[in-house]
Formats: C-alpha cells, sequence, structure tokens
C-alpha cells in the first residue's frame, strides 16, 4: 500500500505511454470512448474485450455522464470489468476542440481519463485519485499544453507528488 492507502500503485503506473493520445479526432461521445478503448494495448487484439469496455462504457453514460466539469470528462464502467483487464489501467486523451459530454458547467470536454480496473476498491481509488488531481488548475493547463506523452507522464508526477 502506499501512503494515501490506496492499493494501487501511482498513476503513472498506470498509464503507459502507449495509453496516451493528444489528439483524439472523435467528434461525438461514443466515438471518443471508441478512441479510448483502442489505446489499451493489452486489449488491442481482442475484439469481445474491446466490444465489452466499450458496452459498459456506454451502458454508464446513460445513467450519467461522466463529464465532471471544466473541461474534463472520467468515463468508467459502473462496475470492475472482471475478466476484460487483468490490473488497473488509465488511457489519457486530449481533443483539441472538446466534445459535448454533458457536464453540469455545460464546458466541452478536452482531457480524458478513462478509468479501467478488474475490481470495485480499484476503481474507486483511482477515480478518487485522478478526481483529487484535476483540482489543480495548473495541471489541467499542463495537461491541455502537453507537447509529448512523456510530459503527460511527468505533470502527473509531479503533481502526485505533492498530494
Amino acid at each position: 500500500m502506499n501512503r494515501s492507502g490506496l492499493e494501487i500503485g501511482s498513476l503513472n503506473d498506470l498509464l503507459p505511454t502507449s495509453a496516451i493520445n493528444l489528439h483524439l479526432a472523435s467528434t461525438e461521445r461514443r466515438e471518443v470512448l471508441q478512441e479510448l478503448v483502442n489505446q489499451i494495448a493489452e486489449i488491442a487484439p481482442d475484439a469481445a474485450a474491446r466490444k465489452a469496455l466499450l458496452h459498459a462504457l456506454e451502458e454508464r453514460e446513460k445513467l450519467h455522464s461522466t463529464g465532471i466539469g471544466d473541461g474534463i470528462a472520467l468515463p468508467h464502467a459502473r462496475n470492475a470489468l472482471v475478466g476484460v483487464v487483468e490490473h488497473p489501467i488509465l488511457v489519457f486523451g486530449r481533443h483539441s476542440t472538446g466534445i459535448p459530454f454533458g457536464a453540469i458547467d455545460g464546458a466541452p470536454a478536452r482531457l480524458f481519463f478513462l478509468i479501467v480496473a478488474p475490481t470495485v476498491t480499484q476503481h474507486l481509488a483511482m477515480l478518487a485519485r485522478i478526481s483529487r488531481l484535476l483540482r489543480d488548475p495548473k495541471l489541467r493547463q499542463g495537461l491541455l499544453g502537453a507537447e509529448t506523452e512523456v510530459e503527460v507522464r511527468e505533470l502527473l508526477r509531479a503533481a502526485e507528488a505533492r498530494m
């Protein structure tokens, strides 16, 4: 367990460079979710796993948008994804202009963090940690301006170190 008492490592440990897309191209919610799912290398060759994850994400969005405001969306499934992934995974995507995502403030989402975990505990720990980090306007601005995947990881590492 780390110093925050959560059963997950740092977010950087959960966010491989291959799971970062700084140029999301889609113009609609479902398409963005598909782009984010396609960033997960572990399930890339498994069409059934990708379909199951996308379906779970769409069902969650029907319940209530995961757009949290300030240009951020935290897509995640309502339940743990047992059998889809073996370990928690975080995917980051950025859209240049934003996608309407049903956030309470009406702002289009430009920063997306897809949260995928095999257990509820890990899922909730990731959701809580990323939500807390994203309260920092400097981090949000940094993520909007990051030019490389490595820079995104460094911004998150530094933000976690300050927590």
